[in-house]
């Protein structure tokens, strides 16, 4: 597992959009069609999947 990054603004937004707190989330990978996220307390990951 990748060690998670801080999120940007723009992945802030995407997370508050899903209802997320962006605080407790780091963010693994970041591509074109998804944005893989890690709870920064329990390690769970969770998958955004991005456009539509």
């Amino acid at each position: 597992m990748k060690q998670g990054k801080r999120p940007n603004m723009r992945q802030k937004e995407a997370m508050q959009a899903k209802g997320l707190q962006p605080a407790n989330w780091l963010v693994e990978r970041d591509s074109t069609s998804e944005l893989v996220l890690i709870h920064r307390f329990s390690g769970n990951t969770r998958t955004i999947k991005k456009g539509a």
